[in-house]
């Protein structure tokens, strides 16, 4: 396979409604990538799709994350691992490198150009005094990324993420009526799918995907609902964020310490081969 996947535009608008299409069937299991080498791995053990990790990818890149890297170099790689693989991508932008719906705007646009065709954009902020994004504010934002994707003319699916969960005690019985007022106000500013950061509990799953008029996506992690209890629950979309990469760097931990306490080498049983490897890429 090519590494090297330049499509026109009808075929990146098949790519986006086919994408879309995937939230309305059985759940849709999206894991994360944060290069070229880790998306080509998914893609080949059989995911319909895509998604990039911001914390991986800032890691990767020797930042931590929230947007501490530039949006140029995110973008980077989010063409690079669109380019990488046949199947569609959808970039995780933080809170959309920016603080305008002018700067949202642009940044649909990019993740278009770059390829991709989805994004994911987040309401929390690092402002501890208002750690929401003002709601009203929000709305505007994501409509502005529905018209610039309009404008380019691809029907980019965008992932709306409230960080309610993430930045407020679960036990706050306010937590879920606040998550259902901003899910359902970002689907109807043009939103595809809701994304409810910090959820593990499944009445609360449960109650969000009844409550809010969208298909849900979730961040599954060790201890969270299985993938058949989330489906069974009505999720439509599980993702891991940076888990794949974490659980990657955790691997490599391991390498190092049978080579330094050891000096050998099991890692290496068992691996693709050089050749191999090469072959994913070639042009």
């Amino acid at each position: 396979m090519s590494t090297n996947h330049t499509v026109s535009k009808d075929e990146q608008i098949k790519k986006a409604e086919n994408f879309r299409n995937l939230h309305h069937g059985s759940i849709l299991i999206l894991p994360n990538a944060w290069d070229a080498a880790s998306a080509k791995m998914f893609e080949r053990a059989g995911f319909d799709a895509i998604a990039t990790t911001s914390a991986g990818v800032a890691s990767s890149y020797g930042y931590p994350d929230g947007e501490m890297m530039s949006r140029a170099e995110m973008l980077e790689v989010v063409q690079r691992i669109a380019k990488s693989v046949a199947v569609p991508v959808t970039a995780d932008m933080e809170a959309g490198f920016g603080e305008t719906p002018e700067e949202m705007a642009e940044t649909a646009r990019l993740v278009l150009e770059g390829g991709a065709v989805g994004l994911n954009l987040e309401d929390g902020t690092i402002n501890k005094p208002y750690p929401l994004e003002d709601i009203a504010l929000q709305v505007e934002k994501i409509k502005a990324m529905r018209e610039a994707a309009q404008s380019f003319g691809v029907p980019l699916v965008i992932n709306a993420r409230t960080d309610v969960y993430e930045k407020s005690d679960k036990r706050d019985k306010a937590a879920l009526a606040q998550a259902i007022q901003r899910g359902n106000a970002y689907r109807e500013a043009g939103a595809d799918c809701i994304f409810v950061i910090s959820v593990d509990d499944k009445q609360t799953i449960a109650e969000l995907v009844r409550e809010i008029d969208a298909p849900i996506n979730v961040l599954a992690r060790h201890g969270s609902p299985t993938i058949a209890e989330l489906k069974e629950l009505g999720v439509a979309r599980v993702s891991f964020g940076s888990i794949p990469m974490r659980a990657t760097m955790s691997l490599v931990g391991r390498i190092a310490d049978e080579l330094k306490q050891q000096g050998t080498y099991s890692f290496a049983q068992g691996i693709p081969t050089y050749v191999e490897v090469n072959r994913y890429f070639k042009k």
